[in-house]
């Protein structure tokens, strides 16, 4: 049978109430092993995604590479859809495609629908009532509950996407440990005197990328292309492309031409797009009580049930030198944190300061330094991407106030 002709993914309010990354882009363009959730899709599918569904709030969307955001699919005249759920992780593709309309699930949970092009997709797919006549179709894959288990569940999404890279020479001067797979393309760089530790998994350094000795990288680990690795010892790591990342770095994701470029530890936690961590920022990621992490995620303290989990720091957060980070932290986009006194352990977008209490960052200075910053990469902030910045300051005023109320109180 012909598969769908149109693909889209869709943001349901699960994945739009995924802080502090929800607010700046859709749930698909997030990292997830050594891929993003959208690009996995894509490949397991074999199908151009056209756009995400995600809402008003994040039009203007754009980052190259990445589709953009719709509030509904263009119209077209023949056809079919596939519409996914933005939280799925895809692994294989329905056996057969049937003729008409489809809802796919992968084990009990439904994570997607076909439709004809002349058929209304269902805005809540997830929990909507399908004809009777719609058949079922088994997909391979998960579906994803929460950040936290993003992060939880990285290490063996990277050991499995390990299989798909090829096993290339060991770097001349370079170090193995371990009989896992070793993976560098062509015009990586890996210096002499780093150490590739495969005991845990597999090691895979993307084209253009480079790795600076003293290091040792440990798998299962995915530098993305383009970033550099300064130093340091990193372990059970997604870098994204074109990142600068030295330290200690455990079990954690960044998604995205972020700058760790001086010591400090982070663990445990995903890092956004275009984020500066100062000097020797560090954070927790492992209560005194060894007891499970709760998070705050907007007005919601959610129970993560896991003994581990760092912090979660939204596109274009900055942190000055020094800062300490709590034990499930959330910094919300847009927040300029310095002065060397611990933020709380749920930071509002766009805020600015330090200690107890920070204050509001004033969105057309946020704008201006987010502009210098892209452009010292080569890259432009767009007019589409400035208008959803000021959505999303607008959108986030409240949280400011409750915090404000908060502190003083």
């Amino acid at each position: 049978m012909a598969a769908p002709h149109r693909f889209f993914l869709f943001d349901d309010p699960v994945a739009r109430a995924w802080h502090p990354f929800a607010l700046t882009r859709p749930v698909g363009e997030l990292l997830f092993g050594t891929e993003t959730l959208r690009a996995r899709c894509e490949r397991v599918f074999g199908i151009p995604c056209e756009g995400h569904l995600a809402g008003d709030a994040l039009r203007g969307f754009e980052e190259p590479g990445a589709p953009p955001c719709l509030a509904a699919p263009e119209p077209a005249d023949d056809g079919h859809r596939l519409v996914l759920s933005s939280r799925f992780v895809a692994e294989e593709p329905p056996a057969a495609w049937p003729k008409g309309p489809a809802v796919l699930s992968a084990g009990a949970a439904v994570v997607g629908v076909r439709v004809p092009h002349d058929t209304a997709i269902p805005p809540g797919f997830a929990t909507a009532r399908f004809p009777e006549s719609w058949p079922r179709v088994a997909v391979g894959g998960r579906l994803l509950a929460s950040t936290w288990e993003l992060m939880a569940a990285n290490r063996e999404r990277l050991r499995r996407d390990g299989g798909r890279f090829p096993e290339t020479a060991l770097p001349a001067g370079a170090h193995r440990v371990g009989d896992g797979v070793i993976s560098v393309a062509p015009d990586a760089v890996v210096e002499a005197g780093v150490v590739l530790d495969t005991t845990a998994g597999p090691v895979r350094v993307e084209a253009g990328a480079r790795v600076r000795a003293p290091c040792r990288l440990c798998g299962p680990a995915w530098v993305g292309p383009g970033s550099t690795i300064l130093g340091g010892e990193l372990a059970g790591v997604s870098i994204g492309p074109g990142c600068r990342v030295r330290g200690e770095v455990e079990s954690s994701l960044v998604l995205g031409h972020a700058n760790k470029a001086h010591d400090g530890f982070l663990g445990h936690s995903i890092v956004g797009r275009w984020v500066n961590l100062g000097a020797m920022t560090s954070n927790s990621d492992l209560k005194n009580t060894y007891g499970p992490v709760r998070v705050q995620s907007g007005a919601r303290t959610i129970e993560t049930g896991l003994m581990k989990a760092g912090c979660l720091l939204g596109d274009h957060v900055r942190t000055g030198i020094g800062t300490l980070l709590d034990t499930g932290t959330v910094v919300g986009a847009g927040s300029n944190l310095f002065g060397g006194r611990m933020p709380p352990k749920s930071v509002p977008p766009f805020s600015w300061g330090s200690g107890g209490g920070p204050g509001e960052y004033e969105i057309e200075r946020f704008l201006e330094t987010a502009a210098v910053v892209m452009r010292r990469r080569g890259e432009t902030l767009t007019p589409g991407m400035r208008e959803l910045y000021r959505r999303a300051f607008h959108d986030s005023a409240r949280l400011r106030a409750r915090a404000a109320l908060s502190t003083e109180s």
